[in-house]
């Protein structure tokens, strides 16, 4: 039993999708299959607009595997197989590759060559070739009104909070720690600098948010800046994290950073006494949320 998407984000919407596939799967005794796509289409036919996702392809493999799948399949997007007629990519990867007994996809999909197939499309497709479509129908796809579109939007405005509740979870960004300018320690406040290798993850507004990273198996609370460094002159876009209450060397460690919520937005101050000052009361504000998350 299979459902396809680019699932980027693994967020409401697709849960619903990816709960109704495991559901349908136990109860039909079949195995459940994904099959998403990577690059996502838009990174190889439309480069120009140079789309950011809210996932990795390795966080969006670890959201997928954990929903409790029997089979994760990605298949390389290319320019050759997005050529494929719709009967091509049913018969040669549904149907001859994928073994589908039954399809679950929702009532807007569209697949084939310059996308012109649609599910009624894939529904004489399911019985030129033997297996069922279950359509997931607009009201159920209204319902959770969450879309990758507007999780992407939210992140990019700051609006954190609104984009984790559309997730399901809270966004994450994993990277390596690398040497920064040392300003942070300047100030008392030493930060690990995290580098975002992926070109195509967003990166969220710039500001100051509240954030949570597991290291050696504990959790670990701190403060994260996005931004340039404004009052000290900076210019590169730099993610740095002040972990709470912790003292050891991150130094080319890999890390998740989970982002719990928004502070405020990036700000430019007069000074560095100023910029101190704010960093105090950020600090205070996150020690305070992060008391009341764990009351």
């Amino acid at each position: 039993m299979v459902t396809i998407g680019t699932f980027d984000g693994v967020h409401l919407g697709h849960r619903k999708i990816i709960n109704r596939l495991l559901a349908s799967a136990a109860g039909n005794d079949l195995e459940s299959v994904v099959l998403t796509f990577f690059p996502h289409p838009r990174m190889v036919l439309q480069k120009e607009a140079q789309i950011k996702l809210i996932n990795t392809i390795d966080e969006r493999i670890a959201l997928l595997e954990a929903s409790g799948l029997d089979h994760l399949v990605i298949h390389p997007f290319t320019k050759e197989f997005s050529r494929l007629t719709a009967e091509e990519f049913v018969k040669g990867i549904l149907v001859d590759q994928l073994k589908a007994r039954k399809v679950i996809i929702g009532y807007d999909h569209r697949f084939g060559r310059n996308r012109n197939a649609n599910i009624e499309d894939l529904k004489a497709f399911g019985e030129q070739f033997n297996f069922e479509v279950e359509e997931i129908s607009k009201q159920d796809v209204d319902d959770v009104a969450v879309s990758s579109t507007k999780i992407r939007k939210a992140l990019l405005e700051g609006d954190l909070d609104r984009a984790n509740e559309y997730l399901g979870y809270p966004f994450m960004l994993n990277g390596t720690v690398s040497r920064g300018k040392g300003l942070g320690r300047k100030f008392n406040y030493p930060t690990a600098n995290l580098k975002v290798k992926e070109p195509y993850k967003l990166i969220p507004a710039k500001g100051v948010y509240v954030v949570k990273s597991n290291i050696g198996g504990k959790a670990v609370y701190g403060m994260m800046s996005i931004g340039t460094n404004p009052t000290v002159g900076g210019s590169d876009l730099t993610i740095e994290t002040f972990f709470f209450d912790f003292d050891q060397d991150l130094y080319d460690q890999k890390l998740e950073i989970i982002l719990l919520t928004r502070i405020r937005d990036e700000k430019k101050f007069n000074s560095v006494d100023e910029l101190i000052a704010a960093m105090q009361e950020d600090e205070t504000y996150s020690r305070n949320f992060i008391q009341q998350l764990n009351a």
